[in-house]
C-alpha cells in the first residue's frame, strides 16, 4: 500500500514509523528539511522537502498513485487543502485529515466534509481525542492508563502497584488460581523502564507499572485487588480553559453523576469564553501556578486536578504544586515523550500523551481487514489489537496454547458472541470470536500475519 504522510512531527513521525514497518511504501512530507532528514535516516521511508498542500510537492511525493493520504501537519488550513488536492488532481481514494480548531469540527458544519464539498473522509481532532483521554482517567482515577474494548465490555487497566499492595511477591499463576472467577488477567509490565509480557511464573513487585485487561464489571474488583480505590471524583479543578479543559467540562456537566467542577484559565479572554459556555462550572481567571488561587479553588478539597494547558512545564509543576496542596490526584497533558519519566519521582498520578491518542486513531481508520481497533501504548512500546477471527487465521479453531504467540503478544480478553471470556491454555479461538491481544512493538507484524489481516483501506 502506498501510503503520503503530510507532517514529519511527533505524530507524523509516529505514523510512519508504524506503517513503514509493515511492508508499506511510505512518503514523508515537511516543509522543515530537518525533520524530513530525521524521518529518512531512522525509518524505512522516503522524504520530500516542502509544502504539502502544492500539488508539484504532492506529485513528487508519488500522489499520482498513492493510496492514502494523511494529512497531520500543525496547520488545518493546510490539512484541509492537502486532501482538497489529493481528491480534485490526483484523485488520491482515501484522504484523513488532523483538524484542531473547534469551529471546524462543529457538529452543525459536519456536512462540509464530503465529496462534493471538502473531500476529508476521517476528520481526527487531538483536542477531542485528549478530552476523551482525560474523562477516561477521572472515570478509572486511580490507573495511569485506561481504554475501553470490545464495544465497552472490557478495558484496558494501567496500575502502579504501591508497597502495600496485595498482590506483590505473588507468581502470576497463583493470582489466577485465588481469583479463578475475576475476568482480569495482566498482560504487560513495565519494570525499571522496560516493557515485558509476562509468564505465568512470574511475580509483581512494588514499584511495577503493570497493564491489565479487565471485564468492565470486573474492573473495580481488579483494582481493589492490586491495592488501589474504586471512588468516583466528586470535585474536579482543571487548569486550562482551552479547547481541551472545555470539552472536558462540558462533559462533566453533562454527566449524570453530579461532578462540582472548577476552571482556572490565565487568559482572560479564554475565561470569559468558558465562563459563557458552561453552565454550572466554576470558572477563576488567574495563573494556574500560583499558590493564591489554588488556595481559592480550594485545591486540598480537590478529588482530581487536570492540568491541560498548552505548556508542558506549566501542567507538570502545575500539577506538582496541585498534590503537594492536598489534591488526591493529579493528571498532566504532556506533548515531550521524555518528561515522562518524570512522572513517577514527581507524584504525578497519569499523564495523557496528545500524540499516542492522536497515533492510535489514526491507526484504527488505516487499519482494515477484521482489526476493530488499535490502541498505542506508551511511548509506542506495545500496540493492542482489537480483531475478529476470520476463517482464514491460522488462530481459527485452535487453543490458546496451540496458537503459538510471539513471546511479546498475550491474549487479553475474548468476546464469543455477547459473553467475555477470560482467556486460558485451553481456550479455544473460532471464526467470528473478537480478540483483543497486547503486543510489543516488534511482534505486531507476527500478530497480524496470525490475524490474516493487513494494512489496507475500506
Amino acid at each position: 500500500m502506498k501510503i503520503i504522510i503530510c507532517g514529519a512531527g511527533q505524530v507524523g513521525w509516529q505514523i510512519a514509523r508504524h506503517l513503514s514497518g509493515e511492508s508499506n511504501d511510505v512518503t514523508v512530507i515537511d516543509n522543515n528539511g530537518e525533520l524530513v532528514r530525521r524521518a529518512t535516516e531512522a525509518l524505512d521511508v522516503q522524504g520530500v522537502e516542502g509544502f504539502a498542500s502544492h500539488p508539484d510537492i504532492l506529485d513528487r511525493a508519488g500522489a499520482r498513485d498513492a493510496d492514502l493520504i494523511i494529512a497531520a501537519t500543525q496547520s488545518d488550513e493546510v490539512n484541509m487543502v492537502t486532501c482538497q488536492v489529493a481528491h480534485s488532481v490526483f484523485r488520491v481514494p482515501r484522504k484523513i485529515a488532523r483538524l484542531r480548531s473547534s469551529s471546524y469540527l462543529d457538529a452543525i458544519y459536519s456536512d462540509l466534509y464530503r465529496t462534493d464539498h471538502l473531500p476529508i473522509d476521517v476528520v481526527i481532532s487531538p483536542e477531542r481525542e485528549v478530552a476523551k483521554a482525560a474523562l477516561a482517567r477521572l472515570r478509572a482515577p486511580s490507573t495511569f492508563d485506561v481504554e475501553d474494548f470490545l464495544d465497552n465490555r472490557a478495558r484496558l487497566l494501567g496500575i502502579v502497584l504501591d508497597e502495600d499492595s496485595p498482590a506483590l511477591n505473588t507468581p502470576l499463576r497463583q493470582l489466577n488460581d485465588l481469583f479463578s472467577s475475576l475476568l482480569a488477567i495482566v498482560v504487560g509490565v513495565r519494570r525499571e523502564g522496560r516493557l515485558f509480557v509476562p509468564d505465568p511464573n512470574d511475580q509483581l513487585f512494588a514499584g511495577d507499572q503493570i497493564y491489565v485487561f479487565s471485564a468492565r464489571d470486573d474492573s473495580g474488583r481488579t483494582l481493589e485487588i492490586f491495592g488501589k480505590v474504586t471512588t468516583q471524583p466528586e470535585r474536579v479543578i482543571i487548569i486550562g480553559g482551552g479547547n481541551v479543559g472545555l470539552a472536558v467540562a462540558r462533559a462533566l456537566e453533562a454527566s449524570p453523576r453530579r461532578v462540582r467542577t472548577k476552571i482556572i484559565e490565565r487568559n482572560r479572554n479564554s475565561a470569559e469564553r468558558a465562563a459563557d459556555a458552561l453552565e454550572r462550572t466554576i470558572v477563576l481567571n488567574g495563573d494556574g501556578l500560583s499558590a493564591e488561587l489554588l488556595e481559592e479553588a480550594a485545591v486540598s478539597k480537590a478529588d482530581a486536578v487536570l492540568t491541560l494547558t498548552d505548556d508542558d512545564k506549566v501542567n507538570i509543576l502545575a500539577a506538582v504544586r496541585a498534590k503537594q496542596a492536598g489534591a488526591k490526584m493529579v493528571v498532566s497533558l504532556v506533548n515531550d515523550p521524555t518528561l515522562v519519566s518524570l512522572m513517577g519521582p514527581l507524584e504525578i498520578d497519569a499523564y495523557i500523551n496528545p500524540r499516542s491518542t492522536t497515533v492510535s486513531t489514526i491507526l484504527r481508520h488505516v487499519r482494515h481487514g477484521r482489526v476493530r481497533d488499535i490502541y498505542s501504548v506508551g511511548d509506542a512500546e506495545a500496540e493492542v489489537i482489537e480483531a475478529q477471527i476470520l476463517p482464514t487465521s491460522s488462530m481459527s479453531g485452535r487453543t490458546i496454547r496451540e496458537i503459538g504467540l510471539p513471546e511479546g503478544a498475550l491474549i487479553g480478553m475474548v468476546l464469543k458472541g455477547e459473553k467475555i471470556v477470560k482467556p486460558m491454555p485451553d481456550t479455544r479461538i473460532n471464526e467470528g470470536d473478537i480478540v483483543c491481544i497486547f503486543a510489543l512493538s516488534k511482534d505486531v507484524p507476527e500478530v497480524e500475519r496470525l490475524l490474516q489481516v493487513a494494512i489496507d483501506f475500506f
